[in-house]
């Protein structure tokens, strides 16, 4: 316990990075944004550091990149409702909607493509609307990773639950490690969201982040 509020109430500037998915479903177009976390938690050594915490129904990791602490979050509930697990894990360790960053799928761009996105609209996408609804604010920093639209009479809902195929897992390779490299360069910003930009590998990306198992 007392970890834990050590945890909560440390001093410095916080950032909450979010993987939406569905739980058990990680390999799934839809839980693509888990797949860049679980990418980005190993690209700092810390992929066998995932904790649950039924406080925020869900899994964490705890880093620090730079000068900014950061908790990683994969919720453990259902796509639609992944804003209780993020509102929860802002509120236990007190950070603001505007230095939260949401990872997830986005069928309006193909594989192989990705974009930072500032607030705005759920655009369709109910992992996104339940953190609007849940946070009760639209300004979340959005890193969408393409998936492409669905081929053929393929629904949607089929298409989004449907594995990436052996072809695509090659493209989907390159596109975790672009994804993490932008992470780690958005993270290691110290000012607003106004002054980022495109981010390129940066050097020494691995140093740049250290593994924390617990703030104080």
């Amino acid at each position: 316990m007392a970890e834990a509020e050590a945890e909560i109430h440390t001093e410095g500037r916080r950032k909450l990075v979010v993987g939406l998915g569905n739980p058990g479903m990680e390999g799934t177009r839809h839980s693509v944004g888990m797949a860049v976390l679980g990418a980005f938690a190993a690209r700092l050594g810390g992929a066998d550091c995932w904790r649950s915490d039924r406080h925020v129904s869900g899994e964490v990791i705890l880093l620090e990149v730079q000068q900014t602490r950061v908790v990683l979050l994969r919720p453990r509930l259902l796509m639609n409702v992944n804003g209780v697990s993020v509102a929860k894990a802002a509120g236990k360790y007190g950070i603001k909607p505007e230095d939260i960053l949401l990872v997830h799928d986005e069928m309006d761009k193909p594989l192989g493509k990705i974009a930072l996105k500032h607030g705005g609209s759920a655009r369709g996408h109910n992992g996104v609307r339940s953190c609007v609804d849940c946070l009760q604010a639209d300004v979340m920093l959005r890193l969408r990773v393409g998936i492409g639209r669905p081929s053929g009479k393929t629904s949607v809902d089929r298409h989004v639950l449907s594995r990436f195929t052996s072809e695509e897992q090659k493209v989907l390779e390159s596109v975790l490690v672009q994804s993490v490299d932008l992470l780690i360069s958005q993270l290691s910003q110290s000012d607003s969201p106004q002054d980022s930009r495109p981010a390129s590998s940066p050097a020494g990306g691995r140093q740049a982040a250290q593994r924390r198992e617990g703030w104080s």
